[in-house]
């Protein structure tokens, strides 16, 4: 995977900002990592809380940068607090573990991290659970498109931010989404039924599983193919509002 170095800023742009922001960032060679991991410790603000997250200076998966959608779906997910309770919960890119930290302290669920087969960013997620006095959380190392190291997925919900940085991977992150839909398991701890309450103020009905996705920056035609891509998959999409999305199987 190529090494890329985002300007966070450019992620914070209105809606009707341009979306082509390949002069905002730099791509190194394929393959090449930095000699030597450095990290930088900082405090972010979080809805009723502050926690303190070490983010890597650079990284090659950028797992380095609290994104945007982080905090902005963390504020979705409190005004929606209620379809968590009870439920097991899975997040894929990770990162630094902070949005999932967030969801742990504050109405403590049933949380799994889940990044790329890295052990830096499964060690630094651990770290950060610490930093912010929690139990390491349970996590999964996994590469999208590879196969899933659980064989019978149990998760109601699957959450994410900011993930759809490169279209090249925009197959492999459908093929490990449809397969967390596809293939859970319900362990019978809660009903599947699932109401969401849009920007509109609608109720949005749904059954677990749901993948529910933040992308802080509007969809431009790069990011219209992850779309279209859940959809020939036989996947539903629905967009919420407040730049949250919901996928799930077809009904």
């Amino acid at each position: 995977m190529e090494t890329a170095v985002f300007s966070a800023a450019s992620l914070f742009h209105g809606a009707d900002d341009s979306d082509d922001d390949r002069d905002e960032m730099q791509v190194s060679d394929e393959g090449k990592k930095p000699a030597k991991l450095e990290y930088e410790e900082r405090a972010h603000d979080f809805p009723g809380m502050k926690l303190s997250v070490r983010e890597f200076s650079c990284h090659e998966l950028n797992a380095n940068l609290l994104w945007p959608g982080t905090f902005s779906f963390a504020t979705w997910l409190v005004k929606n607090q209620s379809i968590l309770v009870g439920r097991r919960i899975l997040e894929l890119g990770s990162g630094t573990g902070a949005l999932a930290i967030f969801l742990r302290k504050a109405f403590e669920v049933d949380i799994t991290t889940s990044d790329y087969d890295d052990k830096e960013i499964e060690e630094n997620i651990a770290y950060n659970c610490r930093a912010n006095t929690l139990d390491v959380l349970p996590h999964i190392r996994h590469t999208w498109g590879h196969p899933f190291p659980v064989s019978r997925p149990d998760w109601d919900i699957v959450i994410a931010s900011d993930i759809l940085l490169y279209v090249k991977q925009y197959d492999n992150l459908i093929k490990t989404v449809s397969f967390l839909l596809n293939e859970y398991k319900q362990n019978g701890h809660k009903s599947d039924s699932i109401t969401i309450t849009n920007k509109s103020g609608t109720q949005v009905p749904a059954k677990s599983p749901v993948f529910l996705m933040s992308w802080r920056r509007r969809i431009g035609k790069d990011q219209s193919l992850f779309f279209d891509g859940c959809e020939k998959a036989g996947l539903e999409v629905q967009h919420l509002g407040d730049l949250v999305y919901l996928i799930s199987k077809k009904r």
